[in-house]
């Protein structure tokens, strides 16, 4: 079992306090986003062996074991992290599988390098992820009923908005979506910042269900996804609740703290609300143009304690244990690999002594007894 030391990203989105606060640590003043724990190239977790991409490399099948090695092949399948939201993350989309592959071997085809500003597709793998809030969490997740919005949209008094109400109430719904999000991206940028910049006077004035949209516009001035954030449904998560995010599903994060697990990736297509590459026709083919309910998971209790969610993939697998004061030892051992992190209380497992924050990789197979009161996630795959 090996503690991990994470690195914690700064991307310019990120709370300046929330990850500090959690480690009880004293904040820079500067952002702190994303810390990661895992095996991922970009910024693999250290050990007392090297990094945890070393220890892996060094011999899959033992810290693995054999059957996620079989399955997923010689690397950790998933990256667990901590998000903390101090500002909207872009708005974007991840390709399935199968997509994944045929992009990524295109552009290789085509020699884009893969740092590329306009590169698409960093890997050949497909990045379905799952968040978890620590505290209330705001996102954007999935196309709202196109009627729905035309009201929302209606509501606003902006008269250049008009084409897209039409739009949106004429039918089939997913070709309405379809042609009200190609409108948006390929407008005339002068003319749809002015749009935009209407429409935000309007949310800012009119607050309630459009308060989050004033909130991204004043992050995001004159962005066609403030727009596009409008046509999707908001969320707001309460601690202990959860969203999956498929493949093709538009989606953003806002405000908040949160677990966040997703297979080993960096797959990303953006529809807006950041300053990067944004390619239209691969979005559009790519976006799944279905309205439907976020759905808000809620974790499903074992007898054994622990705190299922479930989703329909294989690369991951998040739990939870909230061990309450001297409910004895707890045996988590599995024939797969794990990472375990706690996220309040004091935790012990093995020789490790786990504060908020602080966190263990597991090789597949090894004895696993964990003790204590607090509260701790529990990642792993299903091979």
């Amino acid at each position: 079992m090996d503690r991990l030391d994470n690195t914690v990203r700064p991307y310019a989105w990120g709370s300046t306090t929330a990850i500090p606060t959690l480690l009880g640590t004293e904040p820079t003043g500067e952002p702190q986003a994303e810390m990661w724990m895992g095996a991922h190239p970009g910024a693999p977790s250290r050990t007392g062996r090297g990094t945890l991409a070393e220890v892996v490399d060094a011999d899959p099948e033992k810290e693995l074991g054999a059957a996620s090695v079989a399955k997923f092949g010689p690397r950790l399948p998933f990256l667990l992290k901590l998000l903390a939201a101090g500002a909207p993350l872009s708005l974007q989309v991840h390709p399935d599988l199968t997509q994944a592959r045929a992009g990524y071997e295109d552009e290789q085809r085509r020699g884009v390098p893969l740092d590329a500003p306009h590169r698409n597709y960093k890997d050949a793998n497909h990045k379905p992820e799952l968040v978890c809030a620590l505290t209330e969490f705001d996102g954007l997740c999935g196309f709202r009923a196109p009627a729905e919005t035309a009201d929302l949209l209606d509501g606003l008094g902006v008269a250049s908005l008009k084409p897209y109400v039409d739009l949106l109430r004429a039918h089939p719904e997913d070709a309405a979506l379809r042609e009200v999000l190609t409108a948006i991206l390929t407008a005339d940028p002068e003319e749809m910042s002015r749009t935009v910049a209407e429409t935000a006077a309007a949310c800012d004035r009119l607050g309630g269900a459009y308060a989050p949209y004033a909130g991204i516009a004043h992050h995001y001035p004159g962005d066609p996804g403030v727009l596009a954030a409008m046509l999707l449904n908001h969320v707001r998560l309460q601690p202990g609740e959860a969203l999956f995010l498929g493949a093709g599903i538009p989606h953003a994060y806002l405000d908040g703290l949160g677990v966040e697990i997703m297979a080993n990736s960096d797959n990303v297509l953006r529809c807006g609300l950041t300053p990067k590459h944004v390619d239209v026709p691969e979005l559009l083919r790519i976006v799944r143009f279905e309205a439907g309910d976020p759905g808000i998971l809620r974790p499903e209790a074992s007898p054994d304690g622990e705190e299922v969610y479930d989703t329909p993939i294989d690369e991951f697998r998040l739990s939870r244990h909230v061990l309450p004061d001297g409910s004895g030892v707890h045996d988590l051992t599995l024939p797969t690999p794990q990472i375990l992190l706690c996220t309040a209380g004091t935790v012990h497992t093995g020789e490790h002594e786990l504060a908020p924050g602080r966190s263990v990789f597991v090789p597949a197979g090894e004895k696993t007894e964990v003790s204590g009161s607090g509260t701790l996630f529990r990642a792993t795959v299903l091979a």
